[in-house]
């Protein structure tokens, strides 16, 4: 299982900052959202730039424009790229399209999707790379939630997934046992004291 590291930074120095403590103990780099927002596809290419190692994860959570989109953050240096469970097919299609062009892969990020092992399925048809479940920062918040739904969920879809929404270092080893390809860790890493140190207890977490 691959670890992923969800940057959810505003600045592009600070992405790379983090992401020069904790490459050296994952596998994906991810953009959060609001960095891309706030610094632009430029944050990307400066990511892939300074780790041509590692896969570059662009969350765009595209809903609209899918090809457009997916293909100005593949020129822009991402390796694989979301787009939303939520959107239309054609989007999904459209992105899908510019991924096979330049030889990389789009992830259908499933966050509001109320049956997302049915989306799951579904989209991967349509040829994503695999699928994102996820809780959202604000769900994860809410009254009711809880994490094992996200995993059960992921084992129902039958499909490829990866997992993000409060992994730690206790949950990891749950996210392992239920098949997914890769464990989304955000703020379990950012937040810590020692980014280092906090990445790499999540690695030896991993069988």
């Amino acid at each position: 299982m691959k670890l992923q590291f969800a940057m959810d930074t505003l600045t592009t120095e600070a992405a790379l900052e983090l992401a020069a403590a904790a490459a050296p103990h994952v596998d994906i780099l991810e953009l959060g959202t609001p960095l891309i927002k706030a610094a632009g596809l430029s944050a990307v290419t400066a990511i892939k730039k300074a780790h041509p190692d590692k896969i570059v994860f662009a969350d765009l959570k595209t809903m609209d424009a899918g090809e457009l989109e997916a293909d100005t953050a593949f020129e822009a240096g991402a390796d694989l790229v979301t787009v939303l469970g939520l959107a239309g097919d054609s989007t999904i299609v459209g992105a899908v399209k510019a991924a096979k062009k330049h030889g990389k892969g789009i992830v259908a990020d499933l966050i509001g999707v109320p049956n997302k092992a049915e989306r799951a399925k579904q989209v991967t048809e349509l040829g994503v790379e695999f699928v994102e479940m996820h809780a959202g920062l604000d769900e994860q918040a809410e009254d009711g939630f809880t994490f094992e739904t996200l995993l059960q969920e992921g084992e129902a879809s039958g499909v490829a997934f990866s997992v993000a929404g409060g992994i730690s270092a206790k949950t990891i080893a749950s996210v392992q046992k239920s098949g997914a390809q890769v464990a989304v860790a955000g703020s379990a890493i950012y937040s810590a004291p020692d980014v280092g140190a906090a990445a790499a207890e999540l690695r030896a977490a991993i069988n």
